[in-house]
């Protein structure tokens, strides 16, 4: 995609704040899930850990069921079809959850909601890297930036929600409304996707020539998928854990469950500083940064957030934890998908697969081994294990020197 490929009468600028708009969407959409983990939970009577993470497997479960199809259906289809059809399936999923009135019902609308969540990933992330190349600069991180601002504002409106007991049914048929409006805004400005990008269903390690097409995956992107792993279990950690952490462990009141917003609140900040730190101390050192602050945050949480007596204490603590952790998974994502669009020579969109294939593993891994861990030990010690991933981004950024 260059700037000769741009739609007629649709300029670079207005293409850019299209894709972003499709961001805050899928931010929102994902943070209003997440805000109401633990009403939905209270309204299927659900006490059982490996259980309830039985139930959050079916997400992940959806997206990576859907990895071969999100990436054959945005090679053949363009990722201006996919991300209109992806976004709309995502709210509609939300507002099915709503609806749910049996956990096998649940389970089914999970499921849907991870496999157009990944539909959604694969190709917003196509649509923006397309963009980036048209703009000569990485500008990843502020789509990225956009997707944790909107889901920061999706995590306020879910604390007022919670605050003013409203079910989670009118809060979700609200969201789905916000994005059917803003697919029917920014859908004329979508770009088509460059012919490198599209119309390349093979897999394998494939030349920009596309003369090799299948094959085993090129090295790079079985690196980058690794850190991609650490970095999702660390995410799913957060997104779907945090609320119960501060229901269950610290017993907080509603009014004090700040955990997920305060996560939210940095992982946005930190979205939007990535550029500057890129230029500051570089793409490998912002990893090995963020490695470190994960595991500082988590550690936090696990052994000083219960230390204190005061109620008020113990969420500041906790909190400041799950801050730093927000801070360092931030850059993360976009530090990932900048890499594959600036080293990877495989089709972007099949490039884009791959990296989801063995990134994804590590949402399949964590509801199992939270759950698990927790219904034996405890949450506290499965946030502590989590915690140790921090290391790992560490170790495996410092044994891959082809990215820098």
């Amino acid at each position: 995609m260059d700037d000769n490929m741009l739609t007629a009468g649709v300029s670079k600028e207005r293409a850019r704040y299209a894709a972003l708009a499709f961001f805050l969407a899928q931010g929102l959409c994902f943070s209003s899930w997440a805000s109401r983990i633990p009403a939905i939970k209270e309204i299927f009577d659900v006490h059982y850990a490996f259980y309830w993470g039985l139930v959050l497997f079916l997400i992940p479960a959806g997206k990576f069921v859907a990895i071969p199809l999100a990436g054959y259906l945005t090679s053949k289809l363009g990722s201006r079809i996919m991300v209109q059809a992806g976004i709309t399936g995502y709210g509609l999923s939300l507002f099915a959850v709503g609806i749910a009135s049996h956990i096998a019902m649940l389970g089914v609308f999970l499921f849907c909601f991870g496999v157009f969540w990944n539909i959604c990933d694969i190709s917003l992330n196509t649509q923006a890297i397309g963009i980036e190349r048209i703009y000569g600069r990485t500008i990843m991180a502020t789509f990225h930036g956009g997707w944790s601002l909107a889901a920061c504002l999706g995590a306020l409106i879910g604390f007022i929600m919670i605050v003013a007991d409203v079910p989670p049914f009118y809060h979700f048929s609200l969201i789905a409304c916000i994005i059917l409006a803003i697919t029917l805004a920014a859908r004329p400005y979508l770009q088509e996707d460059a012919k490198g990008d599209k119309g390349n269903g093979g897999g394998g390690e494939g030349g920009k020539d596309g003369k090799r097409r299948f094959g085993m995956p090129e090295k790079i992107l079985l690196q980058l998928g690794l850190i991609g792993l650490f970095a999702l279990i660390v995410e799913s950690a957060m997104f779907d854990w945090s609320g119960i952490y501060f229901e269950s462990v610290i017993e907080a009141p509603k009014s004090l469950q700040t955990g997920f917003l305060a996560f939210m609140a940095m992982m946005t900040a930190g979205r939007f500083l990535t550029n500057h730190a890129y230029r500051a101390v570089g793409k490998r050192n912002v990893l090995f940064i963020a490695g470190g602050l994960i595991f500082a945050g988590f550690l936090t949480s696990s052994l000083l957030g219960g230390a204190f007596a005061s109620m008020l204490a113990k969420v500041i603590v906790n909190s400041l934890g799950f801050m730093m952790v927000g801070l360092g998974i931030s850059c993360m994502v976009p530090t990932v998908y900048s890499f594959v669009g600036a080293k990877s020579t495989t089709p972007l969109s099949i490039a884009l697969t791959v990296l989801s294939g063995i990134s994804f593993t590590g949402s399949l891994i964590a509801p199992l081994l939270i759950g698990g861990i927790t219904q034996v030990f405890g949450i506290r010690y499965a946030y502590l294990l989590v915690g140790l991933l921090g290391l790992g981004i560490i170790a495996t950024v410092k044994a891959v020197k082809s990215i820098r």
